[in-house]
Parts: structure tokens; sequence; C-alpha cells
């Protein structure tokens, strides 16, 4: 298949173009690089350096590529950016989106995979743990305009005959995540504490998140392929872990159990708990969680062990320029 994947250089989108390559599709990424990296991105993928919203942009890339799936991964992500910024967040969220899709259906495009949130969108759940016909009260409008776009896909494929899966995800954690936000809680502590730092806790430490490991969403984006037409699936893992169990973890692991965590008061827009019912997707994508979470989280505190020892040789090895004695202009 000929797919393109958005935001396929962020974290968990290059995730997904490099499960697609590893079963030999062929595979286009679009990315404006503001969050995404270049190294993120499969050297067998072609890459449209560009934003969703310019369809000047968008159009020549479907001409050129003839995607015949598109997997939305491209979004405005920051949860607080969206409080501060409401406009840009739908402005990203929603009408980047809509431009996709009407291209998608006047290139002929056969499917759409879309990556939406979970949390986000159902809000503080009335039901636990959260089905996808749980209410969808989102509380940030990061969660309105992440589901906003759930009701586009319905009403392109009644006018359009567009086939569509929407993949709800839970807390995905893993190599390649940023720390940069409130999502990254593996990323934030493990790089806050090998910078010798306190990591801060908003709230008291008791918030449930539910937390899925990047290769198990990257899966999820594979059964999706073939399976699940016009439904929505919860991907999570269907277990509730606290902020302070994720702290104790990631101290664990790296062997600091002289760092103590700070408080801080929790942040607007925040759930105080979220799990999701998974099993939908076991049933219609065949898909279930691999990856335990001592195990995951063991992979993601490696690679950041490992990206903290190649920044340090980098710093050690480096010659400084003409700019001057620390190689600043």
């Amino acid at each position: 298949m000929r797919i393109l994947v958005t935001g396929g250089a962020g974290f968990i989108g290059s995730h997904v173009v490099d499960a697609y390559r590893g079963l030999g599709h062929e595979v286009a990424v679009i990315d404006n690089l503001v969050r995404g990296s270049e190294r993120n991105i499969n050297p067998d993928a072609r890459l449209f350096v560009g934003d969703i919203r310019d369809r000047d942009f968008i159009a020549p890339v479907f001409s050129g590529f003839k995607p015949e799936v598109l997997n939305h991964h491209a979004a405005q992500m920051d949860v607080r950016r969206g409080v501060r910024e409401p406009y840009f967040d739908a402005d990203v969220n929603i009408l980047g989106s809509v431009v996709l899709l009407e291209e998608a259906v006047t290139h002929q495009v056969r499917r759409v995979i879309y990556a939406s949130t979970a949390g986000a969108a159902y809000g503080e759940p009335e039901a636990f743990p959260v089905t996808e016909r749980g209410a969808v009260n989102p509380i940030t409008p990061y969660g309105i305009s992440k589901h906003t776009v759930e009701h586009y896909l319905y009403t392109f494929s009644q006018l359009y005959r567009l086939s569509y899966v929407v993949l709800r995800y839970g807390n995905v954690y893993g190599p390649r995540q940023s720390c940069q936000g409130e999502s990254g809680v593996f990323a934030i502590f493990a790089e806050t504490m090998l910078a010798g730092m306190q990591p801060v806790l908003y709230g008291d430490g008791t918030k449930l998140r539910d937390y899925v490991y990047v290769d198990d969403v990257a899966r999820a984006n594979v059964a999706a392929l073939l399976r699940g037409d016009g439904q929505i699936f919860n991907i999570a893992s269907g277990i509730p872990t606290s902020d302070l169990e994720v702290f104790d973890i990631v101290r664990s692991l790296l062997k600091r159990d002289d760092v103590q965590p700070t408080f801080a008061q929790k942040r607007p827009g925040e759930i105080d708990k979220i799990c999701m019912d998974i099993s939908k997707a076991q049933t219609f994508l065949g898909w279930t969680p691999e990856v335990t979470l001592a195990d995951g989280a063991k992979r993601t505190v490696e690679f950041f062990q490992r990206k903290a020892r190649n920044a340090a040789a980098s710093v050690s090895t480096c010659e400084p320029t003409n700019g001057g004695p620390n190689g600043a202009d």
C-alpha cells in the first residue's frame, strides 16, 4: 500500500511509519518539523515538509504520491497551549484536518486512520473504565478539537463513502518521546532526574492515567489498515497508574533513590483519573497491548540514558568554531 502519514516525524507517528515500512508498505511523511525531528524519520520514507493547513502544499503531495491510505497524526498536541490559544488549536486540529479530508476525497484515498485522544475527549469519566460509548465531555480546547474531527470523518463517510478508523489513545510513552508537554511524564521524569534535578508532580501525585507503549500503538495502526471500518477504538492498556507510581518506577530504574519529587498546584484542564476499556479493540481489531508497564518503562529509560550519554559525548568532543571560545557567535 501507499500510505501518507501526517506527523510522521513525531514521537508516535515515526513509530507508525517504522511499522508500516517493516511490512513493506510505501510510506511518505508530512511534517512541519516544529515538534518532530528528521532524526526520527525512517530512511526509506519520503519526507514532505510543510503545514497541513496549506492547501497549496498539501494538494501536490496527494496528487504526486497518490496515497491509498491517509494516517493522520499531525496536530497541535500541547493541551496547555490549547488553553492559552484556542483559535490556534482549532485552526490546526480542525481546519488542518478538513483540508486533508477534502484532498483525500479529491484524490480517491481509500481509507483514513485518525489518531484521536481518549482522556482529553472523555473528560472526567462518569464510569470507570471508559468505553467508546462513554460520554464525551472535553474540558480543554484540545479535547474539543480532536473530537470534532471524528464528526467530520463520519460526515465524510456518509457523503463520500470515505472509509475511516478512529484510534483514541491513552497516555502513550516510549523512546523518542519529548519531555516538552504535560503528557510525556516518562520522558519528563527521566530527563529531569538524569539532569540531576527534582521532577515536579502537579497535584498530589494520585492522578490516574492509562499508559500504553508506543510499539503497541504502532501495531494498532497496522491492524487498522484492514479492520474496524467506521469504528472508534480505545487504544490503551486498561490499567490505571498514578503519577507517583511512574515516578517511583523511573527513579528505581535510574537508581536514584535520593531523588524526591516536588509538588505543585494541579493545572487547569487536567482530569483526576482515566482508564479505558479496550475490549472493543481486542474484538474487532484483533489488537491487545503486549508490552507491560515494567518492560516498557525499562526500554524508555534506557533510551533516555543513551540519549544523555550521546549528548555528553558530543559536548566533550566538539571543537570550538570561529565564533568564540565556546563556539557561540
